[in-house]
């Protein structure tokens, strides 16, 4: 059932599509009470569906499973599709959560996924396979995972920023036209 190298898991819900779900951090919280502790898990998971859509949840309980559950619920309920060219993301983009700061860069085909930790596993969730991505101030995982998640949230497609200014996508970005194109081809 599960991968022990990588996260990765399979998705215990058998309805609908067929996600990507990965295990980011696991960790053990206790509560003080009066007659002693009482222990429980924490959980970070992404689910990705490898075509653009992403999400990360949190999940607490006494056991790890049941922790594991709530957390890709979680995360299910939080999906949201990211822009994408190709495989890569259509441009720079910096962003931050608590004092964890990323900054994903789109890369050339066959450079690879050059991040590490939660942002990796958001990247690899998501269906992105070349971007090179740099984690700056605190390397808490939950913080890098939002931060990762508030960097896809503010990319925007170049048919989009174009609309905007009223132009045609391939008067702000030429080669869009040949990008999509490709795209079209490895679908079928």
């Amino acid at each position: 059932m599960m991968n022990r190298l990588s996260g990765k898991r399979e998705s215990r819900n058998t309805e609908g599509p067929q996600l990507d779900v990965r295990v980011v951090r696991t960790n053990k919280v206790f509560k003080t009470h009066k007659g002693g502790k009482t222990a429980s898990w924490s959980i970070l998971v992404v689910v990705g569906d490898n075509k653009g859509q992403v999400g990360v949840g949190l999940g607490k309980a006494r056991g790890i499973p049941d922790a594991i559950r709530k957390a890709e619920e979680s995360a299910r309920k939080n999906m949201f599709r990211v822009p994408m060219i190709g495989q890569t993301i259509p441009h720079e983009i910096t962003a931050t959560s608590g004092t964890a700061t990323v900054m994903l860069r789109p890369a050339a085909p066959g450079t690879g996924v050059k991040a590490g930790g939660a942002v990796r596993a958001c990247l690899e969730a998501c269906g992105i396979h070349n971007v090179l991505a740099k984690s700056l101030g605190s390397r808490n995982a939950i913080n890098m995972a939002y931060a990762t998640v508030a960097a896809f949230q503010k990319l925007s497609s170049p048919e989009d920023v174009a609309a905007r200014r009223g132009l045609e996508a391939t008067q702000l970005t030429p080669w869009i036209a040949k990008a999509r194109k490709e795209e079209a081809d490895a679908a079928y």
